[in-house]
């Protein structure tokens, strides 16, 4: 592999090779620290920078940042690379990548016949060159729309993934979260629940109890339970009606094995769900979750610095043309991620490379206790990213997940994001809302001492 140089004054800068120079190009992030992977001086980090911006596009098709005999992942990306796609784009390099999808003739449409032609290590790389006004504007380009009970994407429209866990899956409780977030209007991209206690007796459980409510009030959305792909397997072929299948993924063939999974168990996963044929609108079956840090945290990261090692994840999703994606930006830590502005940074960046490869991107607005963040962080997140055209973001009550233990965003936050930037929930969910009473315009809500006459009756039992 190549090493690199560029002088900046008196001094110049070496790099021993792609996978050095895309490390020190990143903007900074404890992570990379951890790993020994980042810049010694916010010098060496912009003349890292310069240097890869005047990197062809078309290196990263001939040099794999982890080698393709030793990684599905990375087989995955050059195997399926649509060289057609690319051919308009493949003259340029990634500081001219960045000028050409800032420009007015990069639009939605030519965006999206470029997706295919775009590898992860290109949308990782421009990524490391843009400000935060960069990544929001080019997300915002990008549309992605998909489709399971309703339309999820569209340009206006913010989901929200009604998230009512319990810490004992407790059903009154579950209960009482679900019906509070469905009168804010959460819910219309997904209602999932980690569920407490893992099994698959639970999961089918879990899932019988949601497809019951979504079927009795007729609720144009989807559920699922965040299990391991295996016990979503077992509960379908055991008759469980599942609409979505879950499991988090990273960006090598290693890191995945630390889950447990692979391509092969994906689409074995897929197949199976597509068997079931319960989507009204679409069949988009898969729902995925990331994270940055994920596959250094499982010493899988092959010396490639954690922002690349997420955007790899995405070929893996794309592959299997999910319903959703999230990065779940700020869950691993502050090791990985540190504080708010790392956070705020990250989130851009793992939303802006889903979209540009044609992903439909959300992203779990989130910190732990022990890191140097607090709501006012996620505040300015959850909003760049409403402005950036997220898909979706989490609700949950009071921001608080009392069963995973971090802090997310609740129903009013979604809400507030929804107000302020004149967003609405995909089309389907957001007439079922008005039709039950909840909405009585298309930007308020009635929370007020009368509950929806549909759902008195289950406020009595909950009582």
């Amino acid at each position: 592999m190549s090493s690199y140089t560029h002088v900046v004054g008196h001094r110049t800068y070496q790099f021993r090779d792609l996978k050095d120079l895309m490390a020190k190009a990143t903007p900074a992030r404890s992570g990379d620290y951890l790993a020994g992977l980042a810049a010694a001086s916010a010098e060496e980090r912009v003349a890292a920078q310069m240097a890869l911006a005047a990197l062809p596009l078309a290196t990263f098709l001939n040099q794999a940042l982890v080698p393709y005999e030793q990684d599905e992942v990375t087989r995955l990306i050059i195997d399926s690379h649509a060289a057609a796609a690319f051919a308009p784009i493949a003259h340029l390099t990634v500081g001219d990548f960045r000028n050409w999808l800032l420009s007015d003739a990069a639009d939605t449409a030519l965006l999206a016949r470029t997706a295919p032609g775009i590898t992860p290590e290109m949308a990782a790389a421009v990524c490391k060159l843009m400000r935060i006004q960069d990544l929001i504007l080019v997300a915002k380009k990008c549309s992605v729309v998909t489709r399971f009970r309703n339309t999820i994407g569209l340009p206006g429209c913010m989901s929200t993934r009604l998230q009512p866990n319990h810490p004992t899956d407790d059903a009154s409780g579950i209960a009482a979260s679900l019906l509070d977030g469905l009168l804010y209007g959460s819910g219309d991209a997904v209602i999932g629940i980690n569920p407490a206690t893992d099994n698959v007796p639970q999961v089918i459980k879990i899932v019988t109890m949601l497809d019951e409510i979504i079927a009795r009030y007729g609720i144009p959305t989807q559920s699922c339970v965040l299990t391991h792909v295996t016990n979503t397997i077992a509960a379908i072929e055991r008759g469980a009606p599942v609409d979505l299948v879950f499991q988090s993924i990273a960006g090598t063939e290693q890191a995945n094995a630390g889950f447990g999974i692979n391509l092969a168990l994906l689409a074995e996963a897929q197949q199976a769900a597509l068997s079931l044929g319960r989507g009204t609108v679409g069949n988009n079956v898969m729902y995925f979750e990331t994270g940055q840090g994920s596959a250094l945290s499982a010493n899988a990261h092959h010396g490639v610095d954690q922002q690349t090692c997420e955007a790899r994840a995405y070929a893996v999703a794309r592959r299997f043309q999910p319903l959703l994606v999230n990065s779940v930006v700020g869950f691993i830590g502050p090791e990985y991620l540190y504080d708010g502005r790392q956070i705020i940074r990250a989130g851009l960046e793992d939303h802006f490379c889903a979209k540009l490869l044609g992903l439909p991107m959300g992203c779990d607005v989130c910190y732990t206790n022990h890191a140097e963040a607090d709501q006012d962080d996620m505040d300015v997140l959850l909003t760049l990213l409403g402005t950036a055209g997220c898909t979706f973001v989490m609700g949950i009550p009071g921001s608080d997940d009392i069963m995973l233990n971090y802090q997310t965003t609740s129903f009013h936050d979604a809400l507030y994001a929804r107000r302020v930037l004149g967003l609405q929930p995909a089309p389907e969910f957001a007439s079922w809302l008005k039709e039950m009473e909840i909405f009585t315009r298309d930007d308020y809500v009635t929370l007020g001492s009368t509950l929806p006459p549909a759902f008195q009756p289950a406020l009595l039992r909950l009582q």
